[in-house]
């Protein structure tokens, strides 16, 4: 069984304990993988302001029917089924802490946000959307966390793209980050060493977050759904070269499975949110 396989797999188990009906991707059509209503794919209904960062975004999340959200292998169901909930009981230190940006003690994570664009520069007509942003105080020495969540897509059979020659044609975006930069030249225009690992998207979202704040002010994390066998394999050398090219240029990136973070979290708060804690340890572990 491959990666992309398992995740569904597990999935397609989960609805099936819970009595929850799925449908193709065209109702009716294609592998029974999406729920039928979305609150049915989610731990908690998506709060207002939440609904509107998705509404807003260019990924077309909640558009369809079914829409891509109601995938029970969607990455950004996942992403909301972690991180909503802090946001939404006001304890978004608590969760910044669990992805290992700062210490238990932190105060200074204020708020989260979903769909956040970031702008490279004027020549670049769209932005990057990054999956989950915690913004802090800002006096904070960070002035945001972000996040780029992958569950399924990781392991899909699709290519994914490199990276474009007009972001290399710039040399301004590339100052104090010289690493990377002669990185991105072996990406661009196309990709052909990386199979998991998106690193070009990657790329793209520490030139925005580096435009908007500096290079010393924000935290990037890779937040991945571990699987099975080689594929896994794989893409955890990826994740690791990825990782030393940006620590040579002082990037404040690093990586962390979803399995990782889930345990932290039950290991810290199951006593405390029990049905959260739950959810997210019955569904994903």
């Amino acid at each position: 069984m491959n990666a992309h396989e398992f995740i569904l797999s597990k999935q397609e188990q989960w609805a099936h304990r819970k009595n929850i009906t799925l449908i193709g991707s065209k109702v009716t059509q294609g592998r029974k993988a999406y729920t039928k209503q979305l609150d049915d794919n989610l731990f908690e209904s998506l709060l207002p302001e939440i609904e509107s960062n998705f509404k807003e975004a260019d990924g077309g999340e909640l558009s369809g029917n079914p829409s891509k959200m109601q995938a029970i292998h969607s990455s950004s169901a996942l992403g909301v089924n972690i991180f909503q909930f802090w946001k939404k009981i006001n304890q978004v230190p608590a969760i910044a802490a669990a992805c290992r940006f700062c210490r238990k003690d932190n105060i200074s994570s204020q708020d989260i946000h979903f769909e956040v664009k970031f702008p490279i520069g004027e020549k670049f007509l769209r932005s990057p959307n990054i999956d989950v942003v915690i913004k802090n105080l800002p006096e904070s020495r960070f002035k945001v966390f972000a996040i780029e969540c992958k569950f399924s897509e990781a392991y899909s059979s699709r290519n994914h793209s490199g990276l474009s020659s007009e972001y290399i044609n710039q040399n301004t975006i590339w100052n104090d980050i010289p690493h990377l930069y002669d990185f991105a030249k072996t990406i661009s225009p196309d990709d052909s060493q990386f199979l998991h690992l998106h690193p070009a998207q990657l790329t793209k979202h520490i030139l925005g977050l580096k435009e908007k704040f500096g290079k010393g002010k924000f935290r990037l994390l890779y937040l991945w759904y571990d699987a099975i066998g080689p594929e896994s394999a794989r893409h955890h050398r990826e994740i690791s070269d990825f990782i030393k090219i940006t620590q040579a240029d002082g990037i404040r990136f690093h990586a962390m499975s979803f399995q990782d973070l889930i345990v932290n979290l039950a290991n810290n708060y199951r006593n405390l949110h029990r049905d959260y804690i739950d959810y997210i340890t019955g569904r994903y572990l």
